[in-house]
């Protein structure tokens, strides 16, 4: 399992709750946990559980899968950061479908990437140019 980083986590998450204009009691009530118990992890004195995780992202509206990337339980994916942020803030998504788009993003990233490296022993055509046929 990987190491939760936990003071970057808790400092993420508070700047997080900060955009988001909640006070700690709302997230904590958002997020089912304690005032307390949210308030040692956003100092990085806890390490939430995956879970937990989960529900701290759902409170706040962003992506569980950012959450478990500041915690290092999952890397960084690759890609326009711009579209994986604008999916993780849409309000008017679900968690599901949050994780949805940017699996789906993630695949269309992989099959483009791989689709533009040539394979070692085939070199890139050049397109046939017609001939041009004179009227004289």
């Amino acid at each position: 399992m990987a190491k939760i980083e936990v003071s970057g986590l808790g400092g993420f998450i508070r700047d997080q709750r900060d955009q988001a204009q909640m006070s700690l009691r709302q997230l904590a009530k958002a997020a089912e946990v304690s005032n307390p118990y949210l308030s040692q992890v956003e100092r990085g004195l806890r390490k939430p559980s995956a879970e937990i995780l989960g529900r701290i992202a759902q409170g706040l509206r962003i992506s569980a899968e950012s959450l478990y990337v500041q915690a290092g339980i999952l890397d960084e994916r690759e890609g326009d950061e711009a579209v994986t942020t604008a999916i993780a803030a849409d309000p008017t998504l679900t968690e599901r479908q949050r994780t949805t788009l940017l699996q789906i993003y993630a695949a269309f990233q992989a099959e483009n990437s791989s689709s533009r490296k040539p394979h070692n022993n085939e070199q890139a055509e050049e397109p046939a140019i017609p001939e041009s046929k004179d009227a004289s």
